[in-house]
């Protein structure tokens, strides 16, 4: 089958003839419908800090149709359409018994999306409802990310919320605070690029991160943030979203910053800051964003800018990771190349 594959840092990625998978007795085998790009897949590619294994095939944002159960597999069916969970665990500690798979010490990747076939843990797999599409089950993954950080840092509807970044996490957690009511959120990224797709997505203002930003940001918010969400994950950002952040506040990581960053204690122990750093998601999260879409709230979906074949994926890839014009593509193994 074909296959996109990392071939490591500084070059591109390799469209190649790969193994077809096949599944331990705890999984099924998708035919993948669609597959997005994540920012971290740059991150973990540039050769800074951590990377992808040589030789991987990416993609973990991943929809896609049931073609085969392994042996042990008895709530999934042929034809079943999923969204999954990136990650295998162990199966019998306690994170994985609560769904928690990402917690589990000794989680796998389940990477493989940039594929026509992939893997997926029958624990790690949710149903998509009727009414959800391959590129709606694409998006889940993206949008559990932040709704899982929002929970974890107690965000509430009175808080005065600014998020840094205006990527498809930064645009997630934006969908999320919104619907919890909250009428104080603001939106800040260095490019205006996003901005009418932030306000759409229930952002009340948006603001050019620069110089003057925290001025500009406290207008827009009547008073300093309450919760800072950073989303952008480069180096020096957490310190900004600290400077940033009322005393008393709480600054969210939903970044994944692959690089050490350097932070000055002294201004967080002043302003008596509560940081929170989340990684992933629950399977919890992953039922409740396909609960959200199938019950109407599709704002998302609005994020999708361009869908490509795995032919033209490596070309474009590269393009991205220059210029970030893209808001979430979405790879489609159906598609032909382009001509």
């Amino acid at each position: 089958m074909r296959g996109v594959v990392f071939r490591g840092a500084g070059r591109p990625l390799a469209l190649e003839q790969v193994a077809e998978p096949e599944p331990l007795d705890d999984e099924v085998i998708i035919r993948v419908g669609r597959c997005g790009i994540c920012g971290s897949d740059f991150h973990l590619t540039s050769g800074h800090g951590f990377s992808f294994p040589i030789g991987a095939v990416l993609g973990h944002e991943y929809a896609g149709e049931v073609v085969a159960l392994g042996r042990a597999v008895t709530r999934l069916r042929i034809g079943d359409r999923i969204a999954g969970m990136p990650a295998r665990g162990c199966g019998a500690c306690e994170a994985c018994r609560s769904g928690h798979v990402l917690g589990c010490r000794g989680m796998e990747a389940a990477l493989g999306g940039f594929a026509e076939y992939t893997r997926v843990a029958e624990p790690c797999a949710t149903l998509l409802p009727a009414s959800l599409s391959m590129a709606d089950g694409a998006l889940i993954e993206p949008l559990a990310v932040s709704l899982r950080g929002i929970g974890l840092a107690g965000v509430k509807r009175e808080d005065r919320v600014l998020v840094m970044g205006a990527g498809s996490v930064g645009l997630a957690a934006i969908h999320w605070v919104h619907r919890l009511g909250t009428a104080r959120l603001v939106a800040a990224a260095k490019s205006s690029r996003r901005h009418d797709l932030a306000i759409e997505m229930g952002a009340s203002g948006f603001v050019r991160l620069g110089d003057d930003a925290a001025d500009a940001i406290r207008t827009a918010l009547d008073g300093d943030p309450t919760v800072v969400i950073e989303c952008v994950g480069e180096p020096g950002l957490l310190q900004q979203a600290i400077d940033l952040v009322a005393p008393g506040g709480t600054v969210l990581s939903l970044g994944f910053c692959v690089q050490p960053d350097a932070i000055l204690p002294v201004v967080a122990t002043r302003k008596e800051v509560r940081m929170q750093f989340s990684f992933g998601y629950r399977l919890a999260d992953f039922e409740h964003c396909a609960r959200a879409f199938d019950a109407g709230h599709v704002e998302p979906r609005r994020m999708i800018s361009t869908i490509v074949s795995l032919e033209d994926l490596p070309e474009l890839f590269e393009q991205s990771r220059r210029d970030k014009r893209d808001t979430k593509i979405h790879v489609d193994p159906a598609l032909g190349p382009s001509g």
